[in-house]
């Protein structure tokens, strides 16, 4: 009885030391994947006004690049080239003949795609409004963006250009392009991250831009693409308005236009 009393004990302690290691064992996975849900995060940078720069899983996207190669010189040279729309703060054809595109796929509406065909890159996919397409670590889709306002038709009209919605580490990423609140903006679902205009005469005012942020409720807003004819939009107003709505919903605010005093 002895002996199997020691026995009992040695199992005890085999059984003790078997949890133990299979604890730092299971902490060592968590600190794994919290390691690479790190690395996978997308870093977004503003470069001006509707130019962006997305970061992720050694993957590198250009949204409506301007500003010329130096607006990029912090940068790797681009996979992905997204495009709304055809004016030139967001298809700059001397920014894209300045960059080093060889190896990169212009994604773009086809009225885009028509004026872009001197561009040495690696492909052009053309993808219009409510279409989707899967990439090999993102997927897009391509989201209505027009004017309402009887004054505001002749700028942008409905089926030419492209809002965005990126799906990235099952992350949603909206940006609107050149739009007022339009009903396919109004009805988006699961947005995290919401990048939205507001510059008159050109899109919508900062009213109408919150008005239909509180529609779709994503967690995040970035006022972008905010300089008009009369100067900025009162971004801060916008932020008012949304968060008097609805003050889960975070306004972020980055500097869209460096260069102004």
């Amino acid at each position: 009885m002895k002996f199997k009393s020691i026995s009992l004990a040695l199992v005890a302690v085999l059984i003790i030391s078997c949890k133990t290691e299979v604890k730092k064992t299971s902490n060592k996975k968590m600190e794994i994947a919290e390691n690479i849900k790190e690395q996978s995060e997308t870093e977004i940078t503003p470069i001006s006004h509707a130019t962006t720069v997305l970061e992720f899983d050694d993957t590198i996207i250009y949204l409506d690049p301007t500003g010329g190669a130096e607006a990029f010189s912090d940068f790797e040279n681009p996979d992905y080239v997204l495009i709304t729309d055809i004016h030139g703060d967001h298809m700059n054809l001397k920014t894209l003949n300045a960059l080093t595109l060889e190896n990169a796929t212009i994604i773009a509406p086809e009225a885009v795609a028509k004026e872009i065909s001197a561009v040495k890159a690696k492909e052009v996919i053309v993808i219009n409004n409510g279409e989707e397409k899967s990439f090999s670590n993102f997927d897009i889709e391509a989201i209505p963006m027009y004017n309402l306002r009887e004054e505001a038709l002749k700028f942008h009209s409905k089926g030419r250009g492209n809002g965005y919605v990126l799906t990235i580490n099952d992350e949603r990423i909206y940006f609107s392009g050149d739009t007022e609140d339009i009903p396919e903006m109004r009805s988006l679902e699961n947005i995290d991250k919401a990048f939205v205009c507001m510059n008159l005469p050109y899109t919508m005012p900062v009213e109408n831009a919150a008005s239909g942020v509180l529609a779709f409720k994503p967690k995040q807003v970035y006022p972008y693409h905010y300089r008009g004819t009369n100067g900025l939009s009162d971004i801060n107003k916008f932020k008012e308005l949304v968060n008097k709505g609805d003050a889960n919903i975070e306004v972020v605010q980055l500097n869209w236009y460096p260069n102004r005093n």
